[in-house]
């Protein structure tokens, strides 16, 4: 079942608290988006109301052309993976398989297993006895195991080791491969996923600020290196997202996609045109200001 998402002027308030404010986007089947934001920016309020745990104060989602609140069109071929509390849960992996499979239309029970082997999961322990690492690899297990159309990772592999993430980012890649969905997922470990996004939204305080495709968002900053003087010379009238300066030496980093001609102007100038990583464009796009 291909489901694409549109969000229209969503904004959700908590009281009197606004924690997002009139957001809009559109999302497809086939894609892997990374959402991204410091702690507090709304990731989880968002991705709470995609998955229809809630609804919005304002504004609009609709998948396949529906709302999909209480809808029991759509809600089946939606899967939230996120960290809930264990501490007081006797099931174990092997009951939540079972109970995926009878209510997850695309769940595929052989692969769930597959991937429980692969992360050495104990699929009949009660889940409030795996250690947190365990834990995170049943989550994610659950998520692409559910083949889901929409299928939402909400830092659920935070409590894997290094080894365990690893394997996970090679799945997301082989399922796209293999099943195409559209996956959503949210981390603070973006300079180790970036590489799994083929679309960036950035949240900020609870507003959008960047809606793009990976490689449109990448090559939009450019870090200038050389001579202060030279630097500054080339880099005026840009954004400039962070300066640093050793003695003479300046690197500007600014928000701009450099065009061939610009590109030929620096290195006639003798300045260094280097790359700038997504994480480095995050963390200057929703720096603090003092």
């Amino acid at each position: 079942m291909e489901i694409n998402v549109k969000v229209s002027d969503l904004s959700f308030k908590y009281k009197t608290t606004e924690v997002l404010h009139s957001i809009s986007f559109s999302l497809e089947q086939g894609k892997t988006y990374g959402l991204i934001g410091r702690n507090g920016a709304g990731k989880t309020t968002l991705l709470s109301l995609l998955a229809s745990y809630m609804e919005p104060t304002s504004g609009t989602i609709t998948m396949a052309g529906d709302n999909p609140f209480e809808n029991r069109n759509i809600m089946p071929h939606v899967s939230f993976i996120y960290n809930p509390d264990y501490s007081d849960e006797y099931e174990t992996a092997t009951n939540y398989f079972e109970f995926a499979e009878r209510y997850r239309p695309h769940f595929d029970m052989d692969y769930a297993i597959e991937l429980a082997q692969r992360f050495k999961l104990p699929i009949d322990q009660p889940l409030k006895k795996l250690s947190s690492g365990m834990q995170s690899a049943f989550h994610v297990t659950l998520g692409l195991a559910s083949r889901s159309p929409i299928t939402i990772f909400d830092e659920a592999y935070q409590g894997m080791d290094a080894p365990a993430r690893e394997l996970f980012y090679q799945e997301v890649i082989a399922e796209q491969s293999r099943y195409a969905r559209m996956m959503i997922l949210s981390t603070h470990l973006v300079s180790e996923m970036d590489y799994l996004f083929d679309h960036v939204l950035i949240l900020d305080r609870g507003s959008l600020l960047i809606d793009e495709p990976y490689d449109v968002m990448v090559n939009r900053g450019a870090t200038i290196t050389g001579p202060a003087n030279d630097v500054d010379t080339f880099v005026s009238g840009m954004t400039t997202l962070h300066t640093d300066q050793l003695g003479t030496t300046k690197a500007v980093t600014v928000f701009k996609d450099l065009n061939e001609q610009e590109k030929r102007e620096a290195e006639e100038m003798g300045l260094d045109v280097g790359p700038v990583s997504l994480q480095d464009l995050f963390i200057h796009l929703t720096e603090e200001e003092d």
